[in-house]
């Protein structure tokens, strides 16, 4: 399990249909290693920390085994004219892994790295902003649908990341794994 890419980003205008939000959802990878307090990455901003961010949501981690869905699904839906493959940070993650998929990983676990410990909060839960940078309004569905969330990670220890930094998985208490935590939020959200 690894880190192969370190995203952040800054909140600047999004254009979603025919208005303009706020957003820092497009990330982009960064070099060298990275501070993480307790509010996440230095250099990563949040637009709505009702939302994303906070203690609970201070890191996002996505892994990198579903960019071939994603891929896939804007090429059959016509948001991507060739097989371009995705960049990292494109799902809005600040840490794209390696090894490690939601069935995999129970919510307070910790991922253990050389120097920093974060913690495992939720699954994230799509949005409107992820349906317009993903071209596919769809998208949340989809995520929904296919269990692909990623996970919110709390910073338990404060320390520095860097893309490639191997980390360890330690077990928490056990109780949802991050996809049957996401598969209940699927289920009310259909009700």
């Amino acid at each position: 399990m690894r880190i192969l890419s370190l995203n952040t980003g800054a909140a600047r205008p999004l254009r979603v249909g025919t208005r303009s939000v706020l957003s820092a959802i497009g990330k982009s990878p960064v070099t060298g290693p990275v501070n993480v307090a307790p509010l996440g990455l230095q250099g990563d901003e949040q637009a709505d920390p009702s939302v994303h961010g906070g203690l609970d949501k201070a890191v996002y981690a996505y892994p990198v085994e579903h960019l071939p869905f994603w891929q896939a699904q804007r090429r059959e839906h016509g948001a991507s004219l060739f097989d371009e493959r995705l960049a990292p940070g494109c799902m809005g993650e600040n840490l794209s892994i390696e090894g490690l998929l939601e069935r995999e990983v129970w919510i307070g676990d910790e991922l253990h790295f050389p120097d920093c410990v974060l913690r495992v909060t939720a699954p994230r839960e799509p949005c409107f902003k992820f349906n317009a940078v993903m071209g596919l309004p769809q998208g949340g569905r989809l995520m929904m649908e296919h269990l692909c969330p990623g996970f919110y990670l709390a910073v338990a220890l404060p320390g520095r990341l860097e893309a490639g930094q191997a980390f360890t998985l330690r077990p928490g208490r056990r109780g949802l794994s991050v996809t049957e935590a996401f598969a209940a939020k699927r289920i009310k959200h259909l009700r």
